[in-house]
This record gives structure tokens, C-alpha cells and sequence, in this order.
């Protein structure tokens, strides 16, 4: 089955950066798009950033030019590379892969901006 299990979430100051992982087992995670939401205490779940198997990313405006998806393929991995954080980026993270039309979403791991 599809496993997602995300890591690299903390508390950083205003400006600071942080790397997300999200490592995937149970599907050919080559063959699959990945992307990763957030979601903030009273707020819908968003798409931050999505990357395709062909490796072309797309990003929500509000994090371009700050933020950068990746994938490494051999190791199964989907990272989240976050620059310039603000305390509006404070929300849980969640990795996320649409494999046979099932919608699969890890555990999310906290990011708070925050002096």
C-alpha cells in the first residue's frame, strides 16, 4: 500500500529556511506526480507545490521565488526546500501522491515561523 512519511518540519525564525522530505514506499514513485499542501489552524488545506514525473514543478504564487520542490527518484524521495520563511507559512505540511486514482496523504509534519 501507499506509504508517505514526512520529516524536516521545526520551529524557525522569520527569514529562516528548512528541507522537507517525503519519503514514499508502496507504489513506482517514478511514475507519479507528487505534491506537497499545507494547512493552517482554521484554514483549509492548499497546494504549496507539485512536481511531475518529468520533473516540472508548478508552485502557489504566494511561495514562488521562496520555496523549490524536488524529487530524487532513487531514493523515493520528495523534498520541500522552504527559504525566507514568514510566520504565515506556519502550518503542517503534507506530502501527497494520487496513485490509481486513491488519493494517498502522510501523517503532515509541523512548520512554525515564529521569533
Amino acid at each position: 500500500q501507499v506509504q508517505l512519511v514526512e520529516s524536516g518540519g521545526g520551529l524557525v525564525q522569520p527569514g529562516g529556511s528548512l528541507r522537507l522530505s517525503c519519503a514514499a514506499s508502496g507504489f513506482t514513485f517514478s511514475f507519479y506526480h507528487m505534491s506537497w499542501y499545507r494547512q493552517a489552524p482554521g484554514k483549509e488545506r492548499e497546494l504549496v507545490a507539485a512536481i511531475t514525473s518529468t520533473k516540472s514543478t508548478n508552485y502557489a504564487d504566494y511561495v514562488k521565488g521562496r520555496f523549490a520542490i524536488s524529487r530524487d527518484n532513487a531514493k523515493k524521495t520528495v523534498y520541500l526546500q522552504m527559504n525566507s520563511l514568514k510566520p504565515e507559512d506556519t502550518a503542517v505540511y503534507y506530502c501527497n501522491a494520487n496513485v490509481g486514482s486513491i488519493n494517498s496523504w502522510g501523517q503532515g509534519t509541523q512548520v512554525t515561523v515564529s521569533s
